[in-house]
């Protein structure tokens, strides 16, 4: 994870490549950049860093014509390596109508002792703005245009973007998956950088929520499934903020505590992702937010969000099933109500 004010920008240049119009245009020279770009830049790349959508890789070496250019990186080179970069993500780009039309920012930086280059792509947004036109009178008139190559601001998250050590060449991308050939393809990682493509704590963690939902579902009828998800669901809350994270195995002993035959199609379904005995850190807060409360919905149309303190807390919610096999959920010493609109 690295952290914004410790990043320092040496180099940047930017090359446009809007499938729209046929060619890429590609930048000669440097940007001059100031403090509030390098600003900008820094908050992107801490972003990439921190993320739990990011995924550590390796170049495929004898693959890789990214890996090649950089095998032997000089600074020297720095706007040629962009230009052939750019030249090359371009051909995937043209070749691949779905992929969106974007702005590539290399970056030079340094990060503690370590040297760093990124490939940061702006994919373009559409925003209306405004332009002032002389009127035949010889006035202004002032229109509403909309804009179709607005690049991404400081607070969103790029969805395609990677962070190469240049000290040992590994590799952090966060990517998107779109249509190649009429397949969904990580075409960032697989066609551009040519690396390897681990999964992402994010995506790993989502796994294992799936699964344990999935075997409980088979296993219990619709009434028990409830208490049995919200269970699981406290768990992996309990993990996530006592120790950061959890190894999947030891996990699912908690879970399957007393259920062993669930454990083991549990485990099975983990076996398929080689993510058994797999350690699940997430960093970011976004990741694990969802984890925080209690869902529920009733066939009734009601909607529950129970705070996950409060659901561990006997004296503040109570679930009670009644002699019909229906459940009554009771909420506990309220000092105050406010309705909202």
């Amino acid at each position: 994870m690295m952290v914004k004010e410790d990043i320092r920008i040496k180099k940047v240049i930017l090359h446009i490549l809007d499938s729209t119009i046929g060619m890429p245009v590609l930048s000669d020279e440097e940007i001059e950049f100031g403090s509030e770009f390098a600003d900008f830049l820094k908050e992107h790349i801490a972003k990439i860093s921190s993320g739990d959508d990011g995924k550590t890789s390796q170049f495929y070496k004898e693959e890789s014509e990214v890996y090649k250019m950089l095998e032997q990186y000089s600074d020297d080179f720095f706007v040629e390596i962009s230009k052939d970069a750019a030249e090359l993500l371009y051909s995937i780009m043209n070749s691949n109508i779905d992929i969106p039309p974007a702005d590539l920012i290399v970056v030079r930086f340094k990060y503690g002792e370590d040297e760093y280059l990124a490939f940061l792509k702006m994919n373009y947004k559409s925003l209306y703005t405004h332009r002032t036109l002389a009127s035949e009178e010889g006035g202004n008139t002032n229109e509403v245009m909309r804009h179709k190559s607005i690049l991404p601001s400081e607070s969103q998250r790029l969805s395609e973007a990677a962070i190469i050590c240049l000290t040992d060449l590994s590799v952090q991308v966060i990517e998107r998956k779109y249509e190649v050939n009429g397949e969904k393809t990580n075409y960032f990682s697989y066609l551009f950088l040519k690396c390897s493509s681990h999964m992402s704590h994010k995506s790993k963690l989502s796994i294992v929520t799936k699964a344990v939902e999935s075997v409980q579902k088979e296993a219990y009828d619709e009434l028990d499934q409830y208490e049995a998800h919200m269970k699981a669901k406290s768990i992996i809350q309990e993990e996530l903020q006592e120790n950061g994270g959890f190894v999947v195995e030891v996990l699912a002993d908690k879970i399957f505590e007393e259920k062993p035959e669930l454990k083991v199609a549990f485990q099975d379904k983990m076996e398929k992702y080689d993510l058994v005995k797999e350690e699940i850190l997430p960093q970011s807060e976004a990741t694990t937010r969802k984890y925080q409360k209690q869902h529920l919905y009733t066939d009734t149309g009601i909607e529950i969000k129970i705070p996950m303190e409060q659901y561990k807390n006997p004296g503040s919610v109570e679930f009670i099933t009644n002699p019909d096999g229906t459940v009554s959920v009771l909420i506990k010493n309220i000092g105050h109500l406010e309705a909202r609109f």
